[in-house]
């Protein structure tokens, strides 16, 4: 793992890397970009790639690897101990759509783990940053998770896409409020900086979409894993893993057997 001195510089060239991605996003106006729909919900605009060459050129330095939603998968990356897997645009339908829920996810990945990590919702103007020996900044302050104990009145964040298929049905009626939201980096995001008190996702997601949000659910002390006892490592030879889950520590064990009784 990395010394913190060490951390400390990866955490400026992310932070400096978002910055210059966030301008760079700031000159697209709405409805002056090229949108293309792959077919299903998956959406790709001019933006992702524009955004993918800005945070390359700002965080890939040589012997490290690289994993992006939006560049072909250069499978040196597999040999390398320090690998970034980024985003560039993770909700690409909300910001097609104008809704403040997208955002560009940066993680750092070193031996498989998600060590760092910044997230970036230029829509709202939120920054997260963290790292393990670092812990989590709003905006450049300090954060924690929140601490309950208990799931009453706790605040869960779902999917937009899943809530809006049915598929959380299950959860309703429970002594928590569920709150659809859109990117799952944004939402694990608001989780490590103690704006929510969980999330979870039913569908599997790509390391692309959930390292940076892993990376600060760790920074800040909170629970995370894969469900279907998979387990949750980065840099792997197939990107897709299965459902993910994260929560404050206080509530952790209660999730996990909500979500997935099997694996406690």
């Amino acid at each position: 793992m990395l010394t913190k001195s060490v951390e400390s510089k990866y955490l400026l060239r992310i932070q400096d890397a978002l910055q210059a991605a966030g301008a760079a996003v700031s000159r697209f106006l709405p409805g002056r970009f090229e949108v293309h729909d792959r077919g299903g919900r998956n959406v790709v605009t001019e933006v992702d790639r524009k955004l993918s060459h800005v945070l390359r050129k700002g965080l890939l330095q040589p012997g490290e690897g690289w994993l992006s939603e939006e560049d072909a998968d250069d499978r040196t990356r597999l040999s390398k101990e320090v690998v970034w897997i980024v985003d560039p645009l993770d909700g690409t339908r909300e910001f097609v759509d104008g809704i403040p829920e997208w955002c560009i996810s940066v993680g750092l990945a070193v031996a498989g783990t998600a060590v760092a990590g910044g997230i970036l919702n230029p829509a709202t103007g939120e920054r997260f940053l963290g790292g393990l020996h670092s812990g989590v900044t709003y905006n450049g302050r300090r954060t924690e998770p929140t601490r309950k104990t208990s799931l009453v009145c706790a605040e869960v964040l779902a999917s937009r896409q899943e809530y809006n298929r049915g598929e959380w049905r299950k959860f309703e009626g429970k002594e928590f409020s569920i709150r659809a939201t859109g990117s799952v980096a944004y939402k694990l995001a608001l989780v490590s900086a103690g704006l929510a008190d969980a999330t979870w996702t039913l569908s599997p997601k790509h390391e692309w979409d959930v390292a940076a949000g892993v990376a600060l659910v760790n920074s800040a002390g909170c629970g995370v894993c894969c469900t279907q006892n998979a387990k949750l490592l980065f840099n792997q030879d197939k990107t897709l893993l299965p459902g993910l889950v994260a929560s404050s520590s206080g509530i952790w064990g209660q999730v996990l057997q909500l979500v997935s009784p099997g694996d406690t």
